[in-house]
């Protein structure tokens, strides 16, 4: 059965007040002072990209531990579905396909955040601790068609895997970054997801379409060449 990937954070659900939250405890923990707009603004990014900017000089294992039992304790309450992320994972799984998620969380967390927001019956692959090599990684060993997310270095991790990279600007990455970046698609959220996913679903599965007699499909040429 083919794969399709998503993100999690500010993909499929809006974290983002969560994250700051737990890392603002995590440098108050460590007597810092956490500015929330720069924290905003690494959303998505690997925890131990953030925390040398916002904790210096604390061992990474030590703060991790911290924001880990803040997110657990905290967090997992203040997660919320971005619009259209349901539908569209009950889009890619109701045409037959496999859903995984890969995201920098760890993996217990995202399955944990997927169970909150009532995602996990239709995610059939947890990865965690992934960020765009690393991510290109786990979507080539599961051989993932397209990779949804909404910050560069999932385009990067989807194009690393000859994947589609279908992005979303539902995160700090503006429009214009993600198509820099090589994302295509660029959708403003998954409310759009529909209109991609129907037709370029259908002509990979020869299946008839809405889409016009000669009208180019996002990512299905990029995905063609790649597999």
């Amino acid at each position: 059965m083919a794969v399709i990937g998503f993100d999690l954070d500010m993909t499929l659900v809006d974290s983002a007040d969560a994250i700051v939250e737990c890392v603002s405890h995590t440098a108050t923990t460590f007597g810092f002072v956490a500015d929330p707009d720069h924290v905003r603004a690494t959303v998505g990014l690997p925890l131990d990209r953030v925390f040398p900017d916002v904790v210096p000089g604390v061992p990474y294992e030590d703060a991790l531990a911290v924001y880990r039992a803040r997110y657990l304790s905290h967090g997992l309450a203040m997660q919320t579905l971005l619009p259209g992320a349901d539908e569209a994972l009950r889009m890619v799984v109701g045409d037959g396909y496999r859903v995984v998620v890969v995201s920098a969380k760890k993996d217990t967390h995202v399955q944990a955040v997927l169970d909150t927001v009532g995602l996990a019956a239709y995610v059939d692959d947890v990865v965690g601790e992934r960020f765009a090599d690393t991510k290109a990684d786990a979507l080539r060993e599961r051989a993932a068609l397209a990779y949804v997310g909404d910050h560069p270095g999932d385009v990067a991790g989807a194009l690393g895997a000859g994947a589609v990279a279908v992005a979303v600007a539902t995160g700090p990455s503006s429009r214009e970054a993600l198509l820099a970046a090589g994302g295509d698609p660029v959708l403003d959220d998954l409310t759009q997801f529909g209109a991609w996913w129907r037709p370029w679903a259908a002509a990979r599965d020869g299946r008839s379409s809405t889409t016009s007699p000669g009208t180019a499909v996002p990512g299905l040429a990029a995905q063609e060449a790649g597999r």
